[in-house]
């Protein structure tokens, strides 16, 4: 997996002070997006383990209390960033378990196939939906078009 940006610190995807790491890869490639720089699978840097572990330590970190982990691109649920990504959520989950994970994809929720239905167990909030340009809207929340849905799941263990 590749990934174009990460921020440490990240007040504007998703509720509170978050960590938010934009993996590369997106098929979608909707007409106006704001990241066009991150639809080739191969754009930015490539994905490691130290970047994993540095993202678990800024969520440990009590000098910034962060509320959790944002995921954006590109496509976290890109075919080809599927495993990277469930292994990253569930380690979240493991070693930071009071930290929300946010996910938004270009991909609907009732489209999901099973490898990517993997991943909601660990999804706290999906901002699922492609970017439609004449349904932009600036003053939505977590959204830049009307059509995306913003689902809050609730997981019992």
């Amino acid at each position: 997996m590749h990934y174009s940006a990460y921020h440490s610190v990240d007040v504007v995807n998703g509720e509170g002070t978050r960590c938010t790491l934009f993996v590369s890869g997106c098929e979608h490639a909707c007409k106006g997006c704001y990241n066009q720089a991150t639809w080739r699978l191969d754009a930015g840097h490539s994905y490691s383990q130290g970047l994993e572990d540095n993202i678990i330590s800024d969520l440990q970190d009590e000098r910034i209390i962060r509320q959790g982990l944002s995921l954006s691109g590109g496509d976290p649920l890109h075919p080809q960033n599927l495993s990277a990504v469930l292994k990253l959520v569930k380690r979240v989950k493991a070693e930071c378990p009071t930290k929300n994970i946010w996910l938004w994809t270009g991909y609907r929720l009732a489209e999901l196939n099973e490898s990517q239905q993997a991943l909601l167990h660990f999804i706290d909030v999906l901002v699922d939906g492609k970017f439609v340009q004449a349904l932009a809207d600036p003053s939505l929340i977590w959204r830049g078009s009307s059509n995306q849905i913003v689902h809050r799941f609730s997981h019992q263990d």
